[in-house]
């Protein structure tokens, strides 16, 4: 059993940078990087170039924090991240959903981004 699950945590790494060395996130155009958990939901906008952290938004911080995992809250982190890229007047991102699937919680998130005017 052990064996299974570090052979399919090793594919899902070997994914994430497949994938992560052809996306590259500037200060124009930032990556956005969704983390999940079995309690939490997190996401952040990355500027690989000068290897920054712009905005983060999670379940964790005190104003999502009675929502937990859950679609609102998904939609509540989309959210704060488009009124940040706003406020930062970026208008597109590079979307870095990692091994997850795009639908449920993923796909809610990116829905709010896309809501706040925000392309990718």
């Amino acid at each position: 059993m052990e064996k299974s699950l570090e052979k399919r945590n090793l594919k899902r790494q070997k994914r994430v940078f497949r994938v992560r060395k052809k996306i590259l996130g500037t200060a124009k155009c930032p990556r956005l990087s969704v983390f999940r958990s079995n309690k939490h939901l997190s996401a952040q906008l990355i500027d690989d170039e000068n290897q920054k952290t712009l905005f983060f938004a999670s379940t964790l911080s005190p104003e999502i924090k009675t929502k937990k995992k859950s679609k609102e809250a998904a939609k509540e982190i989309g959210k704060r991240i488009g009124e940040s890229a706003k406020k930062n007047q970026i208008d597109s991102l590079v979307f870095d959903r990692r091994w997850y699937k795009f639908h449920g919680l993923i796909a809610e998130l990116a829905n709010a981004i896309r809501e706040e005017g925000i392309k990718f």
